[in-house]
């Protein structure tokens, strides 16, 4: 009998309302992505993203997303929120991510930027000190967001990649992609935020099930 297929797992980032958040619970998403960074279309308050925390508690792994945080906005999350992961979107450096994670007491994921093979050189070093890495489109040039500008990498750059298992993907996913993306890159959990949205920080509740399913259906 061959090996059962393992699960990919899914990450729905940027939720900012009950309706949307409620339609990635439904839909069994396994993360729900709360974004505080002040630039982005999606980014709520501490004290709104822990409103929404307190409604999936029990039925998600709650994430914040935070970028280059200091130890006061990272005592501040965690108080508001409760999360279960922090995310770090940032220029964190591995031994900020650490310090972080040692204050924080919570487990801490990673994004790394990626556009060429060379970028994955720093793989290693952060896999030492994340609990979970994030390989995401490396933004362009001039761009306000480190992440969820709705661009992908090419997934060819992770074959033969020494990837930790976990390892998240990220970046331009779609309804319409993911199934080849998890086909190409062989990761097993995904991160989608503008690939759900009607406009930039407006999810919308159909795509939002319709991206789960087809990362179940690739199973």
């Amino acid at each position: 009998m061959a090996p059962a297929t393992v699960p990919a797992r899914v990450k729905i980032c940027g939720l900012s309302t009950e309706a949307t958040l409620e339609a990635a619970l439904s839909a069994g998403a396994d993360w729900i992505g709360l974004v505080h960074f002040a630039r982005s279309p999606r980014h709520l308050g501490l004290a709104r993203a822990g409103a929404l925390a307190a409604l999936a508690r029990g039925r998600a792994e709650r994430v914040v997303l935070l970028v280059d945080p200091d130890d006061a906005l990272v005592e501040a999350a965690v108080a508001a929120i409760d999360p279960d992961l922090i995310q770090l979107h940032g220029g964190e450096s591995p031994e900020r991510v650490a310090a972080i994670r040692a204050l924080a007491r919570r487990p801490v994921m990673k994004a790394l930027g990626v556009a060429a093979r060379a970028d994955l050189a720093a793989v290693p070093a952060y896999a030492r000190v994340a609990d979970r890495l994030l390989l995401d489109a490396k933004a362009p040039p001039g761009a306000d967001l480190p992440g969820g500008n709705g661009r992908a990498f090419d997934w060819d750059l992770l074959a033969g990649a020494d990837l930790p298992a976990g390892t998240m993907l990220s970046g331009g996913l779609s309804p319409g992609t993911v199934a080849e993306a998890l086909r190409r890159t062989g990761l097993r959990a995904v991160d989608v935020s503008s690939g759900v949205e009607l406009r930039p920080g407006e999810k919308d509740p159909v795509r939002i099930a319709a991206f789960v399913e087809a990362v179940r259906g690739a199973g």
